[in-house]
């Protein structure tokens, strides 16, 4: 595995050994050993989860206030455009983003520490996302920014106005979010 340090060194891209040939391709997903000896990640991850979405779907910038969730994750169909925003008040990377390309051609992964905000836009006519968790999902503590919020000055890949969810259509702005310390 190789691990690439984003312009937010806690944000890693990191790249598994794939091996193919005209059979198809097998690489390893997910060995915690490697994470930790290889890319300095020791998380206990304890929820999995997997969403599929169309071309220019936006999901994001979701995070929780309690239970804040660190994620591991990848395409496994299509490709996306990846977000984390640092929400971390005692940070000196705070409110900055770091972004890349997942796809399932590249089987990158994106770990995205606990801490930040997270989202993806779709860019491929659909997606498969796929993701490790460090907690539980808890609705009752889950927050959204607004996407477009020009405090965090994403630039999103993407055509014309995104497919969003009526939670992610209210999302705050960002000097409005609730912070980590």
């Amino acid at each position: 595995m190789e691990v690439i340090t984003t312009t937010i060194p806690d944000v890693k891209l990191l790249k598994p050994k794939v091996f193919g040939d005209e059979r198809g391709f097998f690489m390893e997903s997910y060995n915690r050993a490697n994470l930790r000896e290889i890319a300095g990640i020791d998380e206990d991850f304890v929820q999995d989860n997997h969403s599929r979405s169309g071309r220019n779907v936006l999901r994001g910038l979701h995070y929780q206030t309690q239970q804040a969730q660190g994620k591991l994750v990848r395409v496994t169909a299509g490709e996306v455009f990846d977000v984390a925003v640092d929400l971390r008040q005692s940070s000196a990377t705070f409110g900055q983003w770091a972004g890349t390309i997942l796809s399932a051609d590249n089987h990158h992964q994106f770990y995205v520490p606990a801490g930040f905000a997270h989202g993806f836009v779709v860019l491929s006519e659909t997606a498969d996302f796929l993701y490790k968790t460090t907690d539980y999902y808890a609705p009752e503590h889950e927050q959204c920014i607004r996407w477009d919020d020009p405090d965090i000055g994403i630039e999103w890949p993407h055509q014309g106005q995104p497919s969003l969810s009526a939670k992610d259509e209210a999302g705050l702005a960002f000097k409005d979010a609730v912070y980590y310390d």
